[in-house]
């Protein structure tokens, strides 16, 4: 009798993703009839697999429970997205830890047969980003997973917070939800201690633990357009102007609008923005290709002469005596 292998393994990945599914609704999802599905089955434990079947209202079928099928049994397709979204993270700043994301990638290649990894490691060597982002700590991944399960099912976390200028402080928040922005991970919320919204970044949370009280959302909260408004209203110490003596769709490459506003002149592209920290602008602009010249702010110019400085000292540092 054929037992059309393809067929067999979507019944499989069906009792993985989906327990408890009838006859009926297994044959219409693989396109077969149940008896056909009943065959698959019975094929399924000569190979080992323990399928279970339940009769009644409220039965179907479903891998015996604890029991754990070997990971990764994907498509080309399906594994190239995974690589895709792994590098992604990796280059732009969404991983929790460096070390996570090179494990996962390195456990996906390891199992992929040959003609599968060649391919994909090409694509993890040659695969390049454009754009820039504005590099933070990246988030514990405890804390991370903690948050976005108490938004998903409303209940109050109790969190251990550092501000920006190192105030401790322990309070209770409604989380309404997690946000990925410029680089930044950020909690927005109700925050009881201030009785009012509130946004946090998630890598200056020490602990975040679930408690028992539970919240609803207001209706329609957008939590993606609260934290740019936010973020917009809150005046950064320094305001940036410089302009760059490059075309406009190279230099927008390099320069996304979430760090930056760009306005096309006829002597360059006019770069404003808002910046914590003048260094972290000045190494932004030395890593350009393009000359540009700095209209404010004054002490701009001398965190470039800083930065300069201290590439001609590394420049000039003598290698010192050759490795044995």
């Amino acid at each position: 009798m054929s037992y059309p292998l393809t067929r067999v393994l979507a019944l499989l990945e069906l009792l993985q993703t989906h327990p408890g599914l009838t006859g009926a609704q297994l044959a219409d999802r693989l396109g077969a009839d149940v008896r056909t599905v009943r065959r698959y089955a019975a094929r399924l434990r000569e190979l080992g697999i323990p399928v279970e079947s339940v009769r009644g209202r409220f039965g179907g079928y479903r891998l015996a429970r604890g029991y754990r099928m070997p990971p990764l049994m994907l498509t080309n397709e399906e594994a190239l997205v995974v690589v895709l979204g792994l590098l992604a993270g990796e280059r732009l700043g969404m991983s929790t830890t460096a070390p996570a994301g090179a494990g996962a990638l390195a456990k996906i290649e390891r199992v992929l047969p040959d003609p599968l990894r060649a391919p994909l490691a090409a694509m993890r060597d040659t695969l390049s980003f454009t754009a820039a982002t504005v590099l933070a700590q990246t988030p514990e991944a405890g804390v991370l997973l903690t948050l976005a399960q108490a938004c998903h099912s409303g209940h109050t976390v109790a969190l251990r917070y550092r501000s920006w200028h190192q105030e401790h402080t322990e309070r209770e928040v409604d989380p309404y939800g997690v946000v990925f922005h410029s680089g930044c991970w950020y909690l927005v919320g109700h925050d009881h201690l201030r009785a009012g919204l509130r946004t946090f970044r998630i890598d200056r949370i020490a602990s975040a633990t679930t408690g028992a009280a539970a919240f609803t959302a207001p209706d329609d909260f957008d939590p993606v357009a609260h934290l740019t408004a936010s973020l917009a209203r809150t005046p950064a110490p320094w305001q940036v102007e410089v302009l760059i003596e490059g075309p406009m769709e190279d230099v927008a490459r390099r320069l996304p609008r979430t760090i930056a506003t760009l306005t096309d002149t006829p002597t360059g592209v006019l770069m404003r923005a808002q910046a914590a920290q003048l260094d972290s602008v000045a190494r932004l602009l030395a890593s350009l290709e393009w000359p540009f010249t700095v209209h404010r702010p004054t002490a701009l110019r001398q965190a470039l002469r800083d930065l300069a400085h201290q590439l001609t000292a590394a420049a000039d540092r003598p290698s010192g005596d050759p490795a044995p």
